[in-house]
């Protein structure tokens, strides 16, 4: 066997032609076998695991065509390169659709070959060393970037570089998962402290900070409807700026991205708060305060969102806009083929609102569902996961069909999720809330500096259900964890993607403007 451990089978009814070939890669350390038509071929892969198929289009017997057909049906992860004198275009649309990984015309020479292969064997390889220095050359900068963040829009910046560095870095082979871990790390313990140090004075003066859940449809929404815009305001509930990345390269296919800038969800980074925010136009004590009957308290085993229609109404009645709007809420496939039949008729609205529950169902399961625990159990699976949800969601329906009309899209979320992994002890009563990440109640004891505490919730416009009421928060990567039976919950929720507090990936969110590719 050559050096290199990597084993070829090359298929071709005129194999003696190809002698000096075999020779060559076999010199660069390649082990070749080879095999003179289709039949035998197929006999050879059942008994043998090649690394790579060279294939013969044109051959006696079964053609290459038919020989990949069946090749695929028990070998579908093995690469087949197909050769051919034939430059017809139905063959090369035949092997592509049968998932053919490369297309060569004879005659071939040995360079092109030896090129095939680096490009489909040792991509992995080649692509983990270019990302790994690529990475090892910004760490540096962006050690320097953390420090000196002293801005909301330095810490988007900040976000951004991480998340790049780590979906590129997701297709090496892990060398330097510690390193960048280690160095988000890093990022969220700094960027909690920014939040700590500037959150209420962004609350008191909204024009020094950044675009933030209560003003988001003001900024991003009303404007376009001002401008004679037909719009679908869609809200993917818990979904991260790293999720969105993933799904970006999937709708910027069908889609125009005219904005694209994270904004900032308000504390506590939880469903009741944060969009209830969004849709009101409103912090939430006032929410409570102008509108009691929409707003439900933390105890409640009311749903916490079942106003977001009503409140959005108000909102617009706020700015004395008489804009037809409808809501909808998607919590299960039914609900999403039931918006799809009736999209001819909310084409009518100058507005439709859609929320999208099924990411943060998928979130909140993670904690309860072995299955869907080892499914998510690190951020990129945590994409995968997405990205499959997406695949088949009512969602990718509803945009495939958007895009055909003359619609403006802005999607987006009303807070992330991180993943938690270190327990802080808070000791509280009966009705102190059930979140991991953030807690509100009146009889609350843990250590100061283990949280950002808000004993005044006026200042953060929070509401206040009696005289002591306070808010604590979590942040870096920490969850409160109750002192009886302490070990077990510990064990049981460490790991797991939680919301309700300060991180980079709960709080810097995002929301884009899209616009249909038109024919």
């Amino acid at each position: 066997m050559g050096d290199s451990g990597i084993k070829i089978l090359w298929v071709d009814d005129e194999i003696e032609h190809l002698k000096a070939h075999i020779l060559f890669l076999k010199e660069k350390g390649y082990e070749v076998e080879t095999a003179t038509n289709g039949y035998d071929a197929l006999d050879m892969v059942k008994e043998t695991f090649y690394d790579l198929i060279f294939l013969d289009e044109n051959m006696p017997g079964i053609t290459g065509l038919e020989t990949l057909a069946q090749l695929k049906e028990f070998r579908s992860e093995v690469p087949v390169i197909m050769i051919t004198k034939s430059e017809e275009e139905d063959i090369m649309d035949q092997a592509i659709g049968n998932q053919i990984a490369d297309y060569l015309i004879k005659p071939v020479n040995p360079r092109q070959i030896l090129l095939s292969i680096k490009k489909h064997l040792d991509k992995k390889e080649l692509v983990t060393k270019t990302t790994t220095s690529g990475y090892q050359s910004q760490f540096g900068q962006i050690a320097l970037k953390i420090n000196d963040s002293f801005s909301f829009n330095d810490w988007v910046d900040v976000y951004k570089k991480l998340i790049y560095w780590e979906l590129e870095l997701e297709q090496g082979d892990g060398t330097m998962d510690e390193v960048l871990s280690m160095q988000k790390n890093e990022a969220t313990q700094t960027f909690t402290k920014f939040i700590k140090k500037n959150y209420l004075s962004w609350l008191k003066k909204p024009e020094e900070g950044p675009l933030m859940s209560n003003n988001l449809v003001k900024e991003k929404v009303l404007p376009l409807l001002k401008d004679g815009q037909k719009v679908f305001f869609i809200v993917i509930d818990n979904f991260r700026y790293d999720q969105w990345e993933v799904l970006k390269k999937v709708i910027s296919s069908d889609y125009l991205i005219e904005d694209d800038h994270p904004y900032f969800s308000i504390l506590p980074t939880a469903t009741q708060y944060a969009r209830n925010s969004i849709f009101s136009g409103l912090l939430p004590s006032q929410i409570k305060e102008m509108f009691p009957q929409y707003w439900v308290d933390d105890d409640s085993e009311e749903g916490k969102n079942k106003y977001e229609g009503e409140l959005l109404g108000t909102l617009l009645e706020r700015f004395r806009l008489k804009h037809s709007f409808a809501y909808r809420k998607i919590t299960d496939s039914d609900a999403g083929k039931s918006l799809l039949e009736e999209l001819h008729k909310l084409l009518s609205n100058d507005l439709n609102a859609v929320v999208f529950n099924f990411v943060d169902m998928l979130s909140h399961a993670r904690t309860e569902m072995k299955m869907i625990k080892e499914l998510a159990r690190d951020e990129a699976a945590y994409r995968s996961l997405t990205q499959s949800w997406y695949d088949h969601s009512s969602l990718k329906e509803l945009l495939h069909r958007l895009k055909e009309e003359d619609v403006k899209i802005v999607l987006t979320t009303d807070h992330g999720t991180t993943r938690v992994q270190n327990a802080v002890k808070v000791i509280g009563d009966r009705t102190v809330n059930t979140n991991l990440r953030y807690k509100q109640g009146k009889n609350l004891s843990y250590k100061s500096k283990e949280v950002y505490e808000v004993l005044k919730p006026k200042e953060a416009f929070l509401p206040r259900y009696n005289v002591s009421t306070a808010y604590i928060f979590a942040g870096n990567n920490d969850f409160f964890a109750y002192p009886n039976n302490y070990n077990h919950y510990v064990s049981y929720y460490r790991d797991t993607f939680q919301h309700g507090g300060i991180s980079l990936e709960e709080m810097v969110i995002p929301c884009v403007t899209l616009r249909g590719r038109k024919g």
